[in-house]
């Protein structure tokens, strides 16, 4: 019933590869041995109280939805309550009903970086590949794409994507508990294309950009935001264990090198728009993600290198079109 909305979209012929195929892939992601959590999560989602909002702002960098005077102090606290138990929060922050959610990661500064360097979102479709619980979706939203699907395979992200959608009612939005590889080939179906902080966790990089590619139409927009290393043409980085102790990165190049990647992907008029040290202002503990963050995986007495003594994290945003 959560996608009901969006398996009857009948507004773009393109994607009906991926709606066809969407009961089946959505009955096995979300089946109830998927995750010995769910359960949990599920009646913390099913628990929290209806409240109507009166003002929903979608794009301010801490989307704001109702307001603290929509309910009373023991509603305020039970929304409270309910949320802090999908703890950690990742990504965010926002503000529902007066409860601030001050996630681990400050996301609005990737958007503000962003933001004016792409096309305008208006009207457009848009996929935001592992969007997290999405954040950035509901900015695209609020920059006034026309749909905006996520996509991601930790069950979390999607239930509290949908905690936070308990709250604004029906939006163009949906989030859906998938990873790149279960859409359809040659979908080519988006307008703009977001894959930001997923390329440094794939084996193959080159194949996550084309898969990126077969997604959007022709003329189609991608917004590739990354881990880059400083260094020139072929310079990559290939962590042996860790990086800033996450298991799964496999490769971070140089922006030179990640050019070249892009242009032997087929992508054209490729532009470097961004390249920014990752600080503590943006990544950080918080009440709503206790557990380790970036100050805890860097050298306490050489900041400039991780815990495992490799360059810290730095990340670099591509902008790029699907001829």
């Amino acid at each position: 019933m959560l996608y009901t909305s969006l398996l009857n979209f009948q507004g773009q012929t393109a994607l009906d590869p991926l709606l066809k195929a969407l009961p089946d892939k959505l009955a096995h992601a979300l089946a109830p041995a998927t995750h010995g959590d769910l359960g949990r999560w599920q009646e913390a989602l099913d628990s929290l109280p209806i409240v109507e909002a009166s003002r929903i702002v979608l794009d301010a960098d801490t989307p704001c939805i109702g307001l603290p005077n929509d309910c009373g102090t023991a509603t305020r606290n039970a929304i409270e309550k309910l949320l802090k138990q999908l703890h950690p929060w990742r990504k965010g922050p926002y503000l529902v009903h007066g409860v601030h959610i001050d996630s681990e990661w400050r996301s609005d500064c990737k958007w503000q970086r962003l933001i004016g360097q792409i096309e305008p979102l208006q009207r457009r479709t848009v996929l935001d590949v592992g969007c997290g619980n999405g954040y950035h979706c509901w900015r695209m939203v609020g920059a006034g794409a026309r749909l905006v699907i996520g996509i991601d395979p930790t069950l979390l992200n999607i239930i509290q994507f949908q905690a936070i959608k308990h709250f604004t009612g029906e939006y163009p939005i949906h989030v859906l508990p998938l990873g790149i590889e279960e859409m359809p080939r040659k979908l080519a179906a988006f307008d703009t294309v977001f894959s930001m902080g997923v390329l440094y966790h794939r084996r193959s990089p080159l194949d996550h950009l084309l898969e990126l590619r077969e997604l959007m139409r022709p003329g189609g927009q991608l917004v590739l935001e990354t881990l880059v290393v400083e260094g020139g043409d072929r310079q990559v980085l290939v962590p042996e264990g860790r990086y800033a102790r996450m298991r799964n990165v496999w490769f971070i190049p140089s922006c030179v090198t990640l050019e070249s990647w892009l242009k032997r992907c087929g992508y054209r008029d490729i532009r470097l728009v961004d390249v920014t040290q990752t600080t503590s202002k943006e990544q950080r503990t918080t009440d709503w993600m206790r557990f380790q963050s970036l100050q805890d995986s860097l050298d306490p007495d050489e900041p400039a290198l991780t815990v495992e003594g490799l360059p810290s994290p730095r990340r670099a945003i591509f902008i790029a079109q699907n001829p």
